[in-house]
């Protein structure tokens, strides 16, 4: 049986995925990825796999039970707090009969992946620069300094600005108007007791008037918070991080918020990133092409709002298992692949965009507090 070689682009969660199911089928697989190393760049914060996304893609990958050991299941807890005293105006932690969502770092789970992956599996330090035709009808990598190599099928798992998307489409995403600037609490217990207290085991929320203080407890005593605001200077915003002014800059567009939550900014260890959101229109498609396809954030970028790694794992799982079902008949599992992951994200994409347009409209927390079905908050027992 004729296999087709195979790159994937991208040692995310989604091209790990499709490698190690890939390779439990005995299939060749080869992963490109742009970091120096596994361990050369911070991966971010925390991930809560889901049942029917996330821990499934696990399930297939034969790495369930390993994650289930690896991860945090004490941290699941959601709360809402309000920005004018940081008081609790909803909570809930999943009871042992409600679907659970543990949570994972993400440099976690991807030393889990790479420690299941045969040796060599991943290409380190190669950047993507084009992917081009070859004559004989495959597809053509083409990384920084000057390398190259061709395959049959070529998986697109590099993000939200892919380049071998732009082999399939011209279309690109798009600002949602909010940015996110991520900063980081260590040893958060010890240093930071009072911010350790506030966020407790799991993620709070303050959302009011187009801004939002969103926080997470990680692993390693670390809480990562999410400063997120409506703004049309996202540079502006860079370059104050750039040039030392990140923390003042962020404290005057939360001005007059709870000080336990101006805290969670004006005490961190560190700024780790700023990220303007951007997303594919909801329902993006393209014309298939035999040899490329996507996964991920590269074939339907969203904002975060708690289904992308999911989904993106899932993607690569089906993926992989479409091909390996297919065997020489692969080009055509890639096409129905897409049909199928197109339409599950087309219904996905406009939910996750209206969802984080409110929480970060006029009234976020009442936007947030009409989802979750309660109008006011709870009485504490």
């Amino acid at each position: 049986m004729h296999r087709p070689s195979i790159a994937i682009v991208g040692a995310g969660p989604a091209g790990l995925t499709a490698a190690r199911i890939l390779q439990q089928h005995a299939w060749d697989v080869i992963v490109f990825d742009a970091d120096a190393s596994a361990t050369s760049r911070d991966q971010g914060g925390t991930l809560d796999l889901h049942p029917d996304t996330g821990q499934l893609a696990l399930q297939r990958a034969g790495l369930l039970p390993a994650f289930m050991a690896l991860a945090r299941h004490e941290d699941q807890g959601n709360r809402l707090l309000s920005h004018r005293d940081a008081s609790i105006l909803f909570e809930h932690f999943p009871a042992p009969a409600e679907p659970q969502r543990p949570e994972i770092d993400r440099g976690v789970l991807r030393t889990l992946f790479l420690d299941a992956l045969a040796p060599d599996t991943v290409r380190w330090d190669h950047r993507l620069l084009d992917v081009t035709r070859t004559p004989d009808g495959r597809w053509q990598l083409h990384f920084t300094g000057g390398t190259h190599q061709a395959f049959d099928l070529i998986i697109g798992a590099d993000g939200a600005w892919s380049r071998v998307r732009r082999a399939l489409t011209p279309a690109l995403p798009a600002y949602s108007g909010v940015t996110f600037v991520e900063l980081r609490l260590d040893d958060v217990d010890r240093a930071h007791p009072a911010s350790a207290a506030l966020v407790g085991h799991g993620t709070i929320f303050a959302l009011h008037d187009g801004k939002g203080l969103i926080a997470q407890r990680n692993g390693n005593a670390q809480v990562r918070v999410y400063a997120g605001l409506r703004t049309d200077a996202a540079d502006d915003l860079a370059a104050a991080v750039r040039d030392g002014r990140g923390k003042p800059s962020l404290l005057r567009h939360f001005a007059g918020w709870a000080a336990p939550l101006l805290a969670l900014v004006a005490d961190a260890d560190a700024i780790t990133a700023v990220r303007p959101i951007v997303a594919l229109a909801p329902g993006a498609r393209w014309p298939a092409q035999r040899g490329l396809t996507l996964v991920g954030d590269a074939a339907h970028v969203m904002p975060p709002v708690g289904v992308g790694a999911n989904l993106a794992m899932l993607d690569a799982a089906d993926l992989a298992l479409a091909l390996v079902g297919a065997g020489a008949e692969w080009a055509g599992a890639v096409v129905d692949y897409e049909a199928g992951m197109l339409a599950r994200a087309a219904a996905l994409a406009g939910e996750a965009e209206k969802g984080f347009a409110e929480m970060f409209g006029p009234d976020g927390a009442g936007t947030f507090l009409a989802h979750m079905g309660v109008s006011a908050a709870p009485a504490r027992p």
